[in-house]
């Protein structure tokens, strides 16, 4: 565990925007440390006082994530090579959990549509064959 924390790291855990295994890290440093509170405390302040870095505000206002079309797009394997080879750098590299936590409801739609329209098509079947079939 290590107390020495940037600034952005923070700003990050702040938006709750890092690996649950860092955020727990960092709140733990939190727990021991006055000084990583006293710096945390800064920069709340910073925030507060309308103090922002572009790149504050582009995690914040999370500019990189691709909208949620795009990450159905991306299951369905219909982007370019380059769109999909961004999308899986934002999830795997840069683990950005909101797009990680959509992708995985789109993948669970997914399965949900699959399962219904399967069900459907038996009964499709069944309705098909009546009438058609040999009485034993």
């Amino acid at each position: 565990m290590s107390e020495n924390y940037d600034n952005p790291t923070l700003e990050a855990y702040l938006d709750e925007a890092l690996p649950p295994e860092l955020m727990a890290e960092i709140e733990e440093a939190l727990r021991d440390s006055d000084a990583l509170r006293e710096q945390l405390k800064a920069v709340v302040g910073r925030r507060d006082a309308g103090v922002h870095t572009i790149g504050s505000i582009w995690r914040r206002h999370r500019l990189s994530c691709p909208d949620r079309s795009k990450l159905g797009s991306y299951l369905l394997g219909v982007l370019t090579d380059d769109e999909t080879d961004f999308i899986r750098f934002h999830l795997e590299v840069a683990r950005c959990r909101l797009c990680t936590a959509n992708l995985s409801d789109l993948e669970q739609q997914q399965a949900a549509e699959h399962q219904e329209e399967e069900v459907t098509r038996r009964k499709k079947y069944f309705q098909s064959s009546v009438g058609h079939l040999p009485k034993d």
